[in-house]
């Protein structure tokens, strides 16, 4: 993070590609994958907009208490910026949880997450054509890798995954989260180097918890009733969600944008289904398969591959 307000521009390329910037960046998937175990004790208890509207209300609370924490203030943007940061909010927050959740209400979660592993293709095609970031044959392949890998798990834990039944609405639906999460991810790069990661991911999710909000109330969903009958579990499913599975993790994953790049970053969410599997495995005594552990092994290989060396023209070489 910046030590000072907009502080944000890169570090020196040899800086970059540090064993510590890809764990966190590996952290920040295993916490995604944990997600999935914290909405299952969530499940049923509140309605999705209203969960949503909660996780990011934490995660709003706990990004504004670590600028408190290391008395850094909140910037003012400019006007474009705000705007930038307001679309990022739309898209990252907001239009990706609507998509989500509505998805989720007509197709089955094992189908939606194979739709959802086509994130790192998404993300390094657009950062082709908009960011001008370089796609050599070895990133196409690390691509490649990762969309197999992670296929696989989705279909080791569940072989009806491609069988079930289609519905055009639900997976235009969970298309509409990739489409989301991809101009999310190469739209932050630019603000997290000028206003630096925490400040940006502060202000997105501000103002995308502020849409859930609306919505929420708009749709009559926003009930103290509801949120008074949480459990202590459930409490603790939301605190994960937000302090942990949004706060920290957006952090980091602006943080690994700004560093190398949103479509080397972006293979690191192949491992978010292999992630989920084994938590839902340790914790939940649910099955693992070869499948599993063959596609798990071919993330974590597109995901080396994908970062076995810097692109020519994708990351600066001094510090502006």
């Amino acid at each position: 993070m910046p030590s000072t307000p907009g502080a944000g521009a890169p570090p020196t390329a040899s800086r970059l590609s540090s064993p510590w910037l890809y764990l966190r960046l590996t952290l920040v998937s295993a916490t995604w994958g944990g997600t999935f175990i914290a909405g299952k004790v969530l499940a049923g208890g509140l309605p999705p907009l209203l969960a949503a509207s909660l996780r990011f209300a934490i995660a709003s609370a706990t990004l504004l208490g670590c600028l408190a924490l290391t008395r850094m203030p909140l910037v003012r943007p400019a006007p474009g910026q705000m705007l930038r940061l307001s679309a990022l909010g739309l898209f990252g927050v907001f239009g990706y949880n609507l998509f989500f959740f509505y998805g989720l209400q007509r197709i089955g979660a094992t189908r939606a997450s194979l739709i959802v592993a086509l994130n790192p293709a998404m993300i390094a095609l657009a950062s082709f054509l908009l960011l001008k970031e370089a796609l050599p044959p070895l990133k196409l392949a690390g691509v490649a890798l990762c969309l197999a890998g992670a296929g696989l798990v989705i279909v080791g834990k569940n072989s009806d995954a491609l069988a079930g039944a289609a519905d055009g609405g639900g997976d235009l639906l969970i298309l509409g989260c990739v489409a989301c999460w991809t101009a999310y991810s190469v739209g932050s790069r630019s603000l997290s180097q000028t206003l630096g990661p925490l400040q940006t991911a502060t202000w997105s999710i501000l103002l995308g918890t502020a849409m859930l909000w609306l919505a929420a109330w708009l749709r009559g969903d926003a009930s103290l009733a509801a949120i008074g009958k949480l459990d202590a579990a459930q409490w603790g499913g939301l605190l994960y969600l937000g302090a942990l599975g949004s706060a920290l993790a957006y952090i980091w994953y602006y943080d690994g944008i700004r560093r190398i790049g949103a479509a080397r970053a972006g293979l690191f969410i192949a491992l978010n289904p292999l992630c989920a599997v084994l938590l839902g495995a340790g914790l939940l005594g649910e099955r693992l398969s070869l499948e599993m552990a063959v596609g798990g092994a071919l993330a974590i290989a597109g995901i080396a591959l994908g970062n076995r060396a810097p692109w020519r023209g994708q990351l600066p070489s001094r510090s502006t």
